[in-house]
């Protein structure tokens, strides 16, 4: 919403400056004079040593685009998943990112079709796609199974998997289960991934795991409490790290938070030229 016609017009020829006028041109570059060296040491302690605690992924954006380039579209609905338009070193980028201050980040039915159509859309102009995944799975409940939180959640991992256009992924926090994979992973044909090192990538939380899996040992345990504490621990320590996701090559590379401009703004330089040769088909059978 804009107060005036003419602030709405506004805000629409800029919209209109981050997409190419056919799909067969390359999108828009515009140099912003933001160094694309910048380093931001924010970034080392925006996210809460606690992993229950939330952050807001805006701000996050904001230090790693170019200055004052991101456009959020759609911002009223689905507040949990973040999408909009951006530079990253002068290159226009579409934005994906869950939003861990709004229902902890997680994925619903309305987050899914909402980041599921501006990918497409994305796509659809070779818009280069940046993915920011701090997601804890997806939201459970009666109202979401009866909503076909499968069905729709699957809208999600095809558009990613469909998508030829660029697909960069930083995962800074929490990636688990199924919301870990529909989030442009590896495994549907993401290019370039990078972890901070404190992500946890793991099946699901340390929490629940060790709830199901360590069950026997916490009934018997005197005091259940303290070592459910431990073993939660343990398993963060062993298990929820980034290093075996890259050991198993699932991730491109760790990096320190405050590198991830720099990191990104190469990364869109080498798959500028990005080509992707497909069988012939009439098309996909899109999970509708």
């Amino acid at each position: 919403m804009t107060p005036t016609e003419e602030e709405c017009l506004l805000q629409i020829r800029r919209l209109v400056g981050y997409i190419p006028s056919n799909n067969r041109d390359a999108p828009p570059h515009a140099d912003a004079g933001d160094n694309p060296a910048r380093r931001e040491d924010e970034l080392r302690t925006i996210v809460p040593d606690q992993p229950d605690k939330p952050y807001d992924m805006k701000r996050v954006l904001e230090l790693i685009v170019d200055r004052g380039s991101f456009l959020e579209v759609q911002e009223a609905w689905a507040k949990n998943i973040l999408v909009g338009f951006a530079r990253l070193g002068g290159h226009s980028v579409g934005i994906v990112a869950n939003q861990p201050a709004h229902l902890a980040g997680v994925l619903d039915i309305d987050s899914s079709v909402k980041g599921a159509r501006f990918v497409r859309f994305c796509d659809a102009f070779n818009l280069p796609i940046v993915t920011f995944v701090d997601v804890p799975g997806f939201l459970p409940g009666v109202k979401q199974e009866h909503g076909g939180i499968i069905r729709h959640g699957a809208k999600l991992l095809y558009a990613f998997s469909e998508a030829t256009t660029p697909k960069l992924t930083v995962i800074t926090r929490k990636a688990y289960g199924g919301a870990y994979d529909v989030m442009s992973s590896k495994h549907i044909r993401g290019d370039y991934n990078v972890a901070w090192p404190t992500a946890e990538i793991a099946v699901m939380g340390p929490d629940g795991a060790v709830s199901i899996i360590f069950r026997k040992e916490l009934a018997e345990a005197k005091d259940a409490a303290a070592k459910k504490t431990e073993l939660v621990a343990d398993y963060r320590n062993r298990f929820a790290t980034p290093y075996i996701a890259a050991e198993k090559g699932y991730l491109d590379d760790i990096i320190e938070p405050q590198e991830t401009r720099p990191a990104l703004i190469r990364a869109l330089g080498t798959l500028q030229g990005k080509r992707v040769r497909r069988a012939e088909r009439k098309h996909g059978n899109i999970p509708l």
